[in-house]
């Protein structure tokens, strides 16, 4: 076990552990965007910095990637963190201003608005999306573009391969500023990204007739399972 101080408080977790989580055992909250327990931590979005100590000085680290270290000693409420931690939500903010979820947090650190000029691209590049796609749905239709030589210095950004996307809506689903929207129309799902808008057909119940699943998703399902495509015929209330 690893024994660490957070906030003054002693804790023991296993190694491989992050200090997010030794700070979740001990019950203190660290306001968090980018992280989800079932997706690998990413560190994007800094509101869950932390301040950790040492003989040559302290700095700031994201807690949710931060492996726990035998004797390391963090603050999550120093000056260094408040500060580093309000940078954070005001560029976030100015990025993505109608975010219900990222205002919340911005409120609770008194900021209602922020100083930096609004872009209200909305997208703030937590990668949540891509991570959901990749590492519980299984599709890779997203992918994060970083700026580099191959890109003509383009600025980072999420694109949407539509080609791939099988239409299941985990990206609006899991994107906390509504940068990615999904809506069901009678026979069609509009999923609408970003960089792309993108219609899917929608399935319809063999019995009722209603169109209850998009027909990509249960294309990719039947593959995965190796269930005929016929054996999705029925929406879930006539398969009762």
């Amino acid at each position: 076990m690893i024994k660490l101080t957070i906030d003054n408080k002693p804790v023991e977790i296993e190694e491989g552990a992050t200090i997010l989580d030794a700070a979740n055992k001990l019950g203190i909250p660290i306001p968090t965007l980018c992280h989800n327990e079932e997706l690998s931590p990413a560190g994007a979005c800094r509101l869950c910095v932390v301040e950790i100590g040492s003989d040559k000085g302290s700095m700031t680290v994201s807690s949710c990637n931060y492996p726990v270290k035998d004797g390391l000693v963090v603050s999550t409420k120093s000056e260094m963190v408040v500060n580093a931690r309000r940078m954070a939500l005001e560029i976030l903010l100015a990025q993505s201003p109608h975010s219900e979820k990222l205002n919340m947090i911005a409120l609770s650190f008194g900021i209602e608005k922020p100083r930096f000029q609004i872009k209200s691209e909305e997208c703030i590049l937590c990668r949540l999306c891509v991570r959901t796609c990749n590492e519980v749905v299984g599709v890779g239709a997203i992918t994060f573009m970083a700026q580099g030589i191959n890109r003509e210095n383009k600025e980072s950004c999420v694109e949407w391969d539509a080609d791939k996307c099988i239409a299941c809506g985990s990206c609006a689903y899991i994107c906390p500023t509504q940068a990615v929207t999904l809506s069901d129309g009678q026979a069609t799902r509009v999923i609408t990204t970003p960089n792309v808008k993108m219609e899917f057909s929608m399935k319809a119940c063999s019995k009722c007739g209603s169109h209850y699943a998009p027909d990509k998703q249960l294309a990719y399902m039947s593959q995965a399972s190796g269930v005929p495509i016929e054996n999705f015929d029925l929406c879930m209330d006539c398969r009762e």
